[in-house]
């Protein structure tokens, strides 16, 4: 017996199911590039109004100022936060924007400033930083805000130095800024011995670097007890080789006229922060020193430490890892939160102790 043919508002709604699937379908497969989209400022960074610039020499201008938690030591540290704001309206994001300002007290500070808190007085200034956008694209638009965030990192620099004119000098940063102290490192201290001397050492922790790039009067680490060098790595899981893939094929670097080109298959720094040093061998996870979730905790409130759940290896440039399977270490948030840096630190421990080793370094040779 044949059926009847559809009524026309069985044809409706047959099609309508039908476009409803497909834009279903479509969403998830191009949910990232519509996201990504919806960041873009869509206006040339060449005709693009920058946000007002921070007054460095107000309390206002730096998210934390001179904090000293428990049991500091004698160290300034100065620590450039990674990027917080989203994007949407502007290249460079406006100071104190309300939802990047959340982001970074309560997931950078703690997770990223907290391994320099028992070194000595942190300071982090707010800067005008590129967005999470300028971080998805190679668009030259995005390149130029990026590098344009330099302006205030590198006068943050000078007004913090002013503060500290003696005394053993700490440089951190974490993706956005770290990428920016690297830069700060090659055009502020490389040349400048006296300067030189007083840095502990240089952390740029989540940061593809070039190599070959680095300055020869501050290198690589290799080993834990040297001072004025450079601690840095990029981290990606042992098993994601398409996200190390893409982590080195996207890497932008500084070159001598203070643009970001292209990697290009240039060596990548990678010193392993288990071991402190250069070192290419696996680093089993029983020496390393504690991973933990300090989202939401107070300015030197210290976490809880899990130690011998993370085994490493620089391998190819990038700090090869295992993944811990803990709950609290868990991605969660939105699609542009799960893009920037984790809400969690893998070598907390790690830096923490790394850090003390070297300021003690630093002091056996300045008794004074």
């Amino acid at each position: 017996m044949s059926r009847p043919p559809l009524t026309f508002r069985q044809w409706v709604g047959g099609v309508g199911i039908g476009l409803i699937v497909l834009i279903a379908v479509a969403v998830a497969v191009w949910r990232g590039d519509i996201l990504k989209a919806g960041l873009d400022p869509k206006v040339p960074f060449q005709t693009y109004t920058p946000p007002p610039a921070p007054d460095y020499t107000r309390p206002s201008a730096w998210v934390l100022l001179e904090a000293r938690g428990p049991e500091a030591g004698p160290a300034a540290v100065f620590f450039v936060h990674s990027t917080t704001y989203d994007g949407g309206r502007d290249w460079n994001g406006p100071i104190g924007e309300p939802k990047g300002e959340r982001w970074l007290r309560e997931v950078v500070l703690p997770n990223y400033a907290g391994p320099f808190a028992r070194a000595g007085a942190v300071s982090a200034p707010r800067y005008r930083q590129g967005s999470l956008y300028t971080r998805l694209t190679l668009r030259e638009d995005a390149r130029e805000a990026r590098a344009f965030a330099y302006r205030d990192v590198a006068a943050a620099f000078e007004a913090w130095l002013a503060r500290h004119p003696t005394g053993p000098l700490v440089l951190a940063g974490t993706e956005q800024g770290g990428e920016l102290v690297e830069r700060l490192v090659r055009e502020r201290i490389a040349g400048d011995a006296a300067l030189r001397s007083r840095v502990v050492a240089v952390y740029l922790m989540d940061v593809v670097a070039a190599a070959d790039g680095l300055s020869r009067a501050v290198p690589a680490c290799a080993r834990r007890d040297q001072v004025g060098c450079i601690v840095g790595w990029s981290p990606v899981g042992e098993g994601n080789d398409g996200a190390a893939r893409r982590r080195l094929n996207r890497a932008l670097v500084w070159d001598d006229r203070g643009r970001l080109v292209e990697l290009d298959r240039r060596p990548a720094l990678c010193v392993n922060p288990i071991t402190g040093s250069t070192d290419a061998a696996p680093v089993a996870a029983r020496a390393q020193r504690g991973v933990t979730n300090a989202t939401g905790l107070e300015w030197g409130a210290r976490p809880a430490l899990m130690a011998r759940e993370v085994a490493a290896q620089c391998r190819d440039g990038l700090l090869r890892h295992t993944e811990p399977k803990l709950e609290s270490l868990k991605l969660t948030g939105s699609w542009a939160d799960r893009r920037k840096s984790r809400p969690y630190n893998l070598f907390y421990g790690d830096i923490e102790a790394d850090v003390q080793t070297r300021l003690m370094a630093w002091r056996a040779v300045h008794p004074d």
